[in-house]
């Protein structure tokens, strides 16, 4: 068939956004965001202490609770995932300035996510709805294995270490590691992300993912040295916390400048290259 005449194919109009550019990363590049991470620290310990003793009463509160009303873990889990992102922000923001060649300051740190609380508050209540989710399909397995009540605390550990229930534990670590990796992969340079360009919350979370999938060999990999680092930190009663909390999060940042580029449209039309972002 012939087009009518007068007809004109549709043509995209180009976009007059910055882009995100996927950067190729490699398996020594989680150790280099650690080493910048430990350096940002270091450049500003009195702030990085001040958000590591946050996130060590953060895990305080968490064991009180699993240890004495386990059935309210996910409430308390909840909040803290909800404070969470915010405390992280302030230490983004020290590594931003430090970036930028600009003194950082506790005060400026503990306002960073002001000018950006809808696109926080909208990303933090999706995480919720994840760990919700995550805690209802929790539930579900422990009552398809233990049809007679729900065990206690120690029951769990029993439940866990007891070879015969090897099918719920495998189970049960299937079901955790598809949630934990849903949430990893929306988290894991959406935030810093939101306080560098400010944007909304759906397209930081896709951008997000979009690194996962670029790179999934290295983000499983900065993944493992997250989990490694926090299960450091919980053994030595959450006080590694203290040191671990601001190292990871200074790390999350130079994670989120090394995985993504911004190419300007400028830069787009006559050169084709990223611009440095």
């Amino acid at each position: 068939m012939s087009a009518p005449a007068g007809y004109q194919p549709y043509v995209a109009p180009v976009s007059n956004q910055p882009q995100a550019v996927m950067v190729r990363l490699g398996l020594g590049d989680p150790i280099r965001w650690l080493g910048a991470g430990w350096r940002d620290f270091m450049a500003a310990p009195g702030i990085g202490v001040f958000y590591g003793i946050c996130f060590w009463l953060m895990a305080v509160v968490l064991t009180l609770v699993f240890r004495s009303k386990p059935e309210y873990v996910m409430s308390i889990a909840s909040g803290c995932l909800l404070v969470g992102p915010f405390l992280a922000m302030g230490l983004y923001e020290v590594s931003r300035r430090r970036e930028q060649g600009i003194a950082p300051e506790l005060g400026a740190s503990l306002t960073a996510w002001d000018k950006h609380l809808r696109s926080m508050g909208m990303l933090v209540l999706v995480l919720i709805v994840l760990e919700l989710l995550w805690g209802r399909a929790s539930l579900v397995v422990f009552a398809v294995f233990f049809n007679t009540g729900m065990p206690s605390t120690t029951g769990v550990l029993q439940a866990i270490f007891n070879p015969e229930n090897l099918d719920f534990v495998l189970v049960y670590l299937a079901v955790g590691g598809i949630f934990a990796m849903l949430v990893y992969s929306t988290a894991v340079v959406s935030i810093p992300m939101i306080l560098d360009r400010d944007t909304d919350a759906i397209g930081a979370a896709i951008t997000s993912i979009r690194v996962m999938f670029a790179n999934p060999i290295t983000m499983l990999w900065w993944g493992l040295l997250i989990t490694v680092l926090i299960g450091l930190a919980l053994a030595t009663w959450g006080l590694g916390f203290i040191v671990i909390g601001p190292l990871l999060g200074h790390a999350s940042w130079h994670a989120y400048r090394g995985a993504v580029q911004w190419r300007e449209p400028a830069a787009l039309a006559s050169t084709g290259a990223p611009a440095p972002g």
